[in-house]
């Protein structure tokens, strides 16, 4: 059986308050990783890239040409075939932007700095 003095306890709760935020700011990385990993744009550029491994596209124009080809077929799910100069323009819009956003290098999201995640850490209201 262990004794204590209020100064051992004392330490200890800090030591565990300390722990406690560490292991805050751990799960809040993960959730932040997570979420990226999650985003439409994210799981287009994984697939592709897994794609291109498989297959073993190393040339940026093999890269590229899947990429123009991702977005043309974005372009016809969204929009299909229209006779409409709006939708037309829309859609072109549309197979731009995922063309773009599929051709990017993969980046990391930026961290979330150790202020900004305690701001939503739960209240110490035991203290």
């Amino acid at each position: 059986m262990d004794i204590y003095t209020i100064d051992t306890l004392n330490q200890r709760i800090k030591f565990l308050e300390e722990q406690q935020d560490k292991d805050w700011l751990d799960i809040k990385e993960e959730i932040g990783d997570i979420k990226e990993n999650l985003k439409p744009t994210s799981l287009i550029r994984n697939a592709v890239g897994e794609l291109n491994e498989a297959i073993g596209l190393k040339s940026e124009l093999a890269k590229s040409a899947i990429s123009i080809g991702i977005g043309y077929l974005a372009k016809k799910i969204v929009i299909g075939k229209t006779d409409s100069t709006f939708k037309n323009i829309l859609g072109s819009v549309l197979q731009l932007a995922v063309t773009t956003l599929v051709s990017k290098p993969h980046q990391n999201p930026s961290k979330e700095t150790e202020e900004d995640s305690l701001k939503h850490e739960p209240s110490e209201e035991y203290l």
